[in-house]
């Protein structure tokens, strides 16, 4: 298992942990869980161009580059 260091918010975490003991869980516990939905998520291609359909009126009022 690999060790991952995060920066976050002081506040924020502890009301994680509350989460988390509600739980019935560690925030690492908790962590784990998250990671492993989020690692398993996968958009399909009919998903992703319906978002895009969605989203088609956005204007973001000029163009961006890299330049």
């Amino acid at each position: 298992m690999k060790n991952i260091t995060f920066s976050a918010d002081e506040n924020r975490i502890q009301l994680a942990r509350e989460v988390a003991q509600s739980e019935h869980k560690t925030l690492n516990d908790a962590f784990r869980d998250w990671l492993s939905w989020y690692g398993s998520r996968k958009a399909t291609r009919a998903e992703i161009e319906a978002l895009f359909e969605r989203l088609k009126y956005v204007d973001a009022g000029r163009t961006f580059t890299r330049g």
